[in-house]
């Protein structure tokens, strides 16, 4: 069944399908009002969602709100139709941060990936189940017993990933899963993205990263969505792109006009 392209405010899905919805969200901090404005999106089950912006525009303020890390100034959160209370620990949604070294801090990989079970109050027998099928959903089954800071960025990725993805979550908050990767980290990532099953948000200035993995966009600019759906229709539009900051992907240009520009 094909996945749906939203726009704000569509209420027209049955309760059911709906993992995310954002109601009139703002957000401020003491310093910088307004990082996120009136913003109301909802997104569905199975969904693959990028979010892009140019720096500032609000998205990682976004993805932390959604998971409850911080209070919104005004507006609603729910997932799976349940207010999220900021503070609370949500099992249903799970968050990968920008730099895999500020979410590993075990001896261990298989230590680093056991700790989100375990403080899920899990029984021995299965946080060693999660940790396993983590491992080798992530395909880092020989790294269990490396340090994880003895391991490449690539390699740290992807056991962040898994220490993610071994707490069970429907949902995954990717924040710029493609930073800092060279470009066989980079395409193990994409594949892995290609094939996941939960519903995915992947904030990130790879746009051919989010043209590769997902079949919806939303476009931030000072805190609220200026556009909403198709990727390379939005993506494709370079007056919309230039206009906030962001340029056209160089997959997305006419033959001709990459062509030409490699004669020059």
């Amino acid at each position: 069944m094909p996945r749906s392209n939203l726009l704000p405010g569509v209420d027209s899905l049955i309760e059911t399908d709906i993992a995310i919805a954002v109601t009139n969200l703002c957000f401020s901090y003491p310093d910088k009002p307004d990082i996120l404005r009136d913003v109301t999106t909802q997104v569905k089950m199975g969904d693959r969602v990028g979010i892009i912006g140019h720096n500032g525009c609000g998205k990682t303020t976004f993805f932390l709100t959604i998971c409850g890390v911080l209070a919104p100034t005004a507006g609603a959160i729910q997932l799976f139709g349940k207010s999220v209370i900021p503070g609370q620990f949500y099992s249903e949604i799970g968050l990968l941060f920008q730099a895999p070294d500020d979410q590993l801090f075990s001896a261990s990989v298989r230590d680093d990936i056991a700790f989100g079970p375990q403080n899920m109050g899990l029984s021995p027998e299965e946080v060693d189940r999660c940790v396993t099928e983590a491992l080798m959903l992530t395909g880092m089954e020989a790294f269990a017993d490396r340090p994880p800071h003895h391991l490449s960025g690539g390699e740290k990725q992807m056991v962040a990933i898994a220490g993610v993805l071994a707490m069970h979550p429907k949902i995954v908050l990717y924040d710029e899963p493609s930073a800092s990767l060279d470009l066989r980290a980079r395409r193990r990532l994409i594949r892995f993205l290609q094939q996941s099953q939960e519903t995915l948000l992947i904030s990130s200035h790879d746009l051919e990263l989010i043209l590769e993995v997902c079949d919806r966009v939303i476009l931030m600019d000072s805190g609220h969505i200026v556009a909403d759906g198709n990727p390379r229709q939005i993506m494709g539009d370079q007056a919309l792109m230039e206009a906030h900051g962001l340029e056209k992907p160089h997959s997305l240009m006419p033959h001709e006009e990459r062509h030409h520009q490699g004669r020059l």
